[in-house]
């Protein structure tokens, strides 16, 4: 009798795992954490980003769809969409938010006081009030930051390098970044130090791009510098063809740019600075806070010369500046 006791005993062990298995597993499933990826641009457009932030939350441990979800929001390039993608994901409850970029980081800090933030941006987070300092950022945001705006100067400096007889150049820019202002100043700055003419021309939309290579032309434009802004970001073949086309020699900040056929590119590996924000991600997944974690800050740049293009534009490199590039591209 007590074998046939044991035998029933399992028999409904059994039968209730057989019964209990799937509510169990769907509860799993639903108990993955859920992080919401504020993007400035498309997801096509962002795919490194994206990329290299995966590849930090791997690092951390976490793997998309088996471990963590994320609910991906994407702003095609317009700054006033972040405030609602922010407070959507808020209302979603998610578990932390990343966000790319100082827009969507600003409008993340102002959706919530409580959810994790981290943000990846080319501005001085201190500066733009996301955090008290980056070694104790203090609050619920943490993240890391390219300080762009240093390079800036920088990429007119190596532009008037290539082109040392040049003396009219052009900024582009878009008026709605809250870093234009300061590019512009900085930019102008060294225009001055070097003994050149700067125009700063202000583009708004993706379809002023041939109304301002149009106006590089009317006022006799020998090198352009394109500023940091995601309006520029996503669309750096589309920027590099343009600069063919009417034949300027221009610098910008992605490494695409130079491949696609602009000038130069010279910048932080941008697809390393969204690597360690997701690293950052998986940290505070698993309990660290964000007060706790310094802002990280991106200090190596990079440099790639189209010496192809620069043979086309009539544009003699210097050898010490092919010297000191990390890819020349021919």
């Amino acid at each position: 009798m007590g074998t046939g006791m044991r035998r029933r005993e399992f028999i409904t062990l059994v039968g209730g795992v057989a019964v209990l298995l799937p509510p169990v597993v769907r509860a799993q499933q639903q108990t993955l954490p859920v992080i919401g990826f504020l993007g400035p641009l498309t997801v096509e457009s962002d795919a490194y980003r994206v990329e290299g932030f995966r590849q930090g939350l791997n690092e951390s441990g976490y793997v998309e769809g088996r471990n963590l979800t994320v609910d991906y929001r994407w702003a095609e390039g317009h700054y006033d969409r972040f405030l609602s993608l922010a407070a959507d994901l808020v209302g979603r409850k998610v578990a932390l938010i990343a966000a790319i970029s100082t827009p969507a980081a600003l409008a993340a800090k102002a959706a919530t006081t409580t959810i994790p933030i981290v943000f990846e941006t080319a501005g001085d987070p201190v500066k733009f009030g996301l955090v008290a300092s980056l070694a104790r950022p203090g609050g619920n945001v943490t993240g890391v930051t390219q300080l762009g705006e240093e390079v800036l100067p920088k990429r007119v400096e190596l532009l008037h390098e290539l082109i040392p007889t040049a003396r009219v150049f052009a900024l582009l820019i878009n008026p709605a970044s809250r870093f234009a202002n300061d590019q512009a100043q900085a930019a102008l700055a060294v225009a001055i130090s070097l003994g050149f003419e700067l125009h700063v021309i202000n583009v708004r939309t993706v379809q002023d791009f041939d109304t301002a290579f149009a106006k590089l032309l009317e006022l006799k434009v020998e090198g352009l510098v394109i500023a940091g802004d995601i309006l520029f970001t996503g669309h750096p073949n589309e920027l590099a063809a343009l600069t063919l086309k009417h034949k300027v020699p221009a610098v910008y900040q992605r490494r695409e740019f130079a491949a696609a056929g602009g000038l130069i590119s010279y910048g932080t590996n941008t697809a390393d600075t969204h690597r360690l924000a997701g690293i950052y991600a998986g940290r505070i997944l698993k309990g660290e806070k964000p007060a706790d974690l310094p802002v990280q800050q991106a200090t190596k740049v990079e440099l790639y010369i189209n010496v192809a293009t620069a043979k086309a534009l009539g544009v003699t490199v210097p050898i010490p500046l092919i010297g000191r590039a990390d890819e020349v591209i021919e």
